[in-house]
């Protein structure tokens, strides 16, 4: 917001500006007595404090997302869309179950959870709804007693699920109670958190996915209020709502929905060690199932584990082919190139066949009858005047040198 702020100011007239860190107009009469002050912004608005500007004649705009002042121009985000953004983020990882956490008897988390309810309403869906009252001070102890509250409810609630929260303070604490309840997140609960307050979400384990507020827009559009204020013109409105930019994801949401225990565990398991060169053994033993079953389970593992078996271990910080696209891009990012040999062979191998497919019609025939001629080498025979002598076995074209080799020949007219 101060962001915006500043901006708007650059790029109009210089203000000379005062930042009240702690919030002391609030409280002290005295600040706004000992100095004549042109205009406030205020991110933590009361009534008394409005009210004490009214009296000194002083414009104020308000950016404390509560109930608004009558006559004190207030810019909040839209808080509607940003339970509408939630929704979708989710629907589109192909959920069918939903939650929302959130607080009783506040607004913003009000109209938050009627967005996403609605949202998932309108694509024919239900949503569970936890809110608990708002405390004045956070403490450990009453942190203590929401995480066994929210454990309990989500052991309830079928998986995997995905739970919206009304901030990312309340999606902190939805993760704490689902691994301490020994859920897995996000492959049995996806926490989705709003605000997107970037230190608070890179502290989260996983890190959390968050909706980013606008608050940029936020910043300039209060700047600009207070501009027309002290002006002595009228504020555009008495209301504006800042729509949010969008879904920040994390790994608290970037996975699709798995309704079986094994494959989540398997996948999670992969998740966090995809580049640590692990075998397949090891995600078998993770997901405490046999080979068989995942892959009957994942029908693309099957592919991935009989196309390059234990290509983690052939191909180093390598993770299986067919889980890389249900993988975080992080989680795979110093994963390139193909060092399988097997896929390695398959890609030189088509390469030659689009190289065959464009030799000259005139040695067409040629390269024909060169390729016939492949098994009596690879048998080791060749026939001379009738009589079979041995001769230097040649590799079957798994040799890309080989394969060449035999092409030039044809391509120069030589035997």
């Amino acid at each position: 917001m101060l962001k915006g702020i500043a901006h708007y100011e650059r790029t109009h007239r210089s203000w000379a500006a005062f930042l009240d860190d702690e919030a002391r107009a609030e409280t002290d009469p005295s600040w706004l007595k000992e100095k004549r002050w042109d205009g406030v912004i205020s991110r933590h608005t009361t009534p008394e404090l409005a009210r004490r500007c009214a009296a000194a004649g002083i414009p104020l705009v308000d950016l404390n997302d509560f109930p608004a002042i009558e006559g004190v121009p207030k810019i909040r985000p839209d808080n509607i869309t940003i339970g509408h953004l939630a929704a979708e983020h989710f629907l589109e990882r192909g959920y069918q179950h939903f939650g929302f956490c959130g607080f009783l008897g506040v607004e913003w988390s009000h109209e938050r959870r009627d967005g996403f309810v609605e949202a998932l309403s309108l694509a024919g869906y239900a949503c569970d709804v936890l809110d608990v009252e708002n405390p004045d001070w956070v403490t450990p102890f009453w942190d203590e007693k929401q995480s066994a509250t929210i454990a309990e409810w989500l052991l309830r609630l079928p998986k995997p699920v995905a739970v919206f929260s009304c901030n990312d303070m309340r999606a902190f604490q939805v993760i704490s109670a689902a691994q301490a309840a020994g859920l897995l997140v996000p492959e049995e609960v996806a926490v989705l958190g709003a605000n997107n307050d970037t230190i608070r979400c890179e502290l989260s384990n996983p890190p959390l996915s968050s909706i980013a507020t606008n608050a940029f827009q936020s910043g300039y559009k209060a700047a600009e209020q207070l501009e027309r204020l002290m002006s002595g013109d009228k504020p555009e409105a008495l209301s504006l709502r800042i729509e949010p930019v969008g879904v920040v994801t994390r790994q608290s949401t970037d996975v699709l929905a798995m309704t079986d225990k094994n494959v989540a565990a398997a996948l999670s398991y992969i998740r966090t060690h995809a580049c640590d060169g692990i075998t397949v053994e090891q995600v078998l033993k993770q997901a405490f199932a046999s080979r068989s079953q995942l892959e009957k389970k994942i029908p693309p593992l099957h592919r991935s584990f009989s196309a390059g078996r234990d290509s983690a271990r052939a191909g180093g910080a390598h993770p299986p082919v067919a889980l890389r696209d249900q993988l975080p891009a992080q989680a795979h990012r110093g994963a390139r190139g193909f060092r399988a040999r097997r896929i390695h062979v398959r890609r030189l191998q088509a390469h030659h066949r689009r190289v065959a497919r464009r030799l000259p019609q005139a040695h067409a025939g040629q390269s024909r009858a060169c390729l016939k001629k492949t098994p009596a080498w690879h048998a080791g025979v060749s026939k001379n005047n009738g009589s079979s002598t041995r001769r230097q076995t040649l590799p079957r074209f798994s040799s890309s040198c080989a394969r060449m080799s035999i092409m030039r020949s044809c391509v120069s007219g030589k035997k």
